[in-house]
Parts: C-alpha cells; structure tokens; sequence
C-alpha cells in the first residue's frame, strides 16, 4: 500500500483523535481504530493498539495544559484512574461470562448524544460552586463514577473518556475544563496501560502508522487543548458538542462504510 495512502488516512485519523481528546478528553481509539480497519485493512487488535499508543501522549500533553491553566483535580483524579483500572479489570471478566453480542456502537451513540447535549444544554458549573462540596463526598463519588466507568470500559470494550466526562460534569459537578483536564489526566494511565499490554501480547504494529498516528493525534491535541483553556465556558461547550456531534457522525460513517465493503 502508497505511503501517502497511509501518511493521508492517519493524518485525517488524527485530526478527529486529537481534537476529541484535546476538548472533550475523548480516546483516540474510538476514531483511530475504525479508520484504520476500514481504509488501511489493518487487523483490530493492531489497530486499537496503535490507537493506546496515540492516546497516552495526546492525553498527557492535553492534561499538563489543562494542569498549567489549573483546570486539573490531581487528587480525585487519581482516586477515580484506581478505581478505572482495578474496574476494567472485573468487566474484561464478567464480559468473558456472557455471550458474545456486538456492542462497539455503544460508544459511537453516546458521542453524539454528548456532543448534542453540550450544545443544547451546556455546562454552566464554575469552580467555585465546585469548591462546596466536601472533599469526603467529592472522593465517595470519585469512587462511584470510578467504578461504572472501569466497568463499562472492560465490558463494552469503548466508551471510557465520554463516560467520564458524562459523569465528571454531571454527578461530581465539574466545570467542563476541570472535567476535561480530570479526563485526560485519567486517560493517560489506562491509555498507557492498554498500549503496553497490546504491543506486550500481539507485538510490534505497523510502525508508520504507529508514528504518524502519534504524531498527528498530538498535534491536534495539543492545538485542541490551547483553544479549550482560553475559551469561555459557553464557546468551549459549543465547541465540544460541535467536535463530539460530528466525530459522532463520522464514525458513524466510517462504520457504514465497512459494513458495504
């Protein structure tokens, strides 16, 4: 297959991965993997690999600039990727028990529905109605939102980064920069976590894809998350249910694409 075949198809991939990660601290894999899949016949499980991988730097650059703009909650966020990690775990297992059903559009409609309520009903939160709730209920639902997303996550298999963000703003009551930059702090890890065990268990992927993904998804990421820390709170929600309504919708596409082909 042309080089610039591959160079174009991730180049695009990463526009839409890092621009979801950047503003709504959505995984790369939900748009890397589907591209890849469908326009480069790369197998899955290389594809979400390469995905993970793209996700950890996308996410660790978009949570130091949220981080620096003080739209990071360091401490329930670490409180939340612990219990992710260990819930990811239980639904990879319990998913193991029950018969296989196709569930990868779980992920897809959320995105849009998310995208679409950012737009129509924002989130209006400021940092100081955050600062009312104890710090003893703020770890309990941290907890709570920890443990259905880990679990959804290792069940479905997707879902993870519009879960949180679902939950960050609307059961903890997050401002949607601090819920942005929670996300993607929380996202490198498990990212981080995925790649190692991808690569470790199915070996190196295709390493020009695996370079420019990373590359382009951090580009956008980066790019993505400078708009975001600068913007007002009504322009950043436009914003995120603009990217997430229409990455929705091309996902969507890419989907429909594979399911002719």
């Amino acid at each position: 297959m042309s080089l610039w075949i591959k160079v174009f198809v991730c180049f695009i991939a990463g526009i839409g991965a890092g621009l979801g990660t950047g503003f709504a601290g959505m995984s790369a894999a939900a748009v890397i993997s589907p591209m890849l899949i469908t326009f480069l016949g790369m197998p899955a499980y290389e594809s979400v690999g390469i995905a993970l991988a793209s996700d950890v730097l996308a996410s660790a650059v978009s949570a130091y600039t949220y981080g620096k703009n003080k739209n990071l909650d360091i401490r329930n966020g670490l409180v939340m990727m612990a219990t992710v990690l260990l819930f990811t775990l239980v639904g990879s297992w319990a998913a193991s028990l029950v018969p296989n059903t196709t569930m990868g559009s779980f992920s897809v409609f959320m995105t849009m529905l998310l995208g679409i309520k950012f737009i129509v009903k924002p989130v209006m939160t400021t940092k100081e109605s955050m600062a009312g709730a104890s710090a003893k209920k703020r770890v309990i639902q941290s907890i709570v939102c920890g443990t259905v997303v880990g679990f959804i996550c290792g069940f479905v298999g997707a879902g993870g980064g519009m879960m949180m963000l679902l939950l960050l703003t609307s059961i903890l009551g997050y401002e949607l920069k601090t819920a942005v930059g929670t996300s993607v702090f929380i996202m490198t890890f498990t990212a981080l976590t995925g790649a190692v065990s991808h690569f470790a268990i199915g070996g190196v992927p295709d390493l020009w894809c695996l370079i420019l993904c990373v590359a382009f998804t951090l580009l956008w990421a980066r790019i993505a998350a400078l708009f975001a820390n600068r913007a007002s709170a009504k322009t950043l929600n436009r914003a995120v249910g603009v990217v997430l309504t229409v990455l929705g919708v091309a996902i969507l596409s890419v989907n429909a694409f594979r399911g002719i082909g």
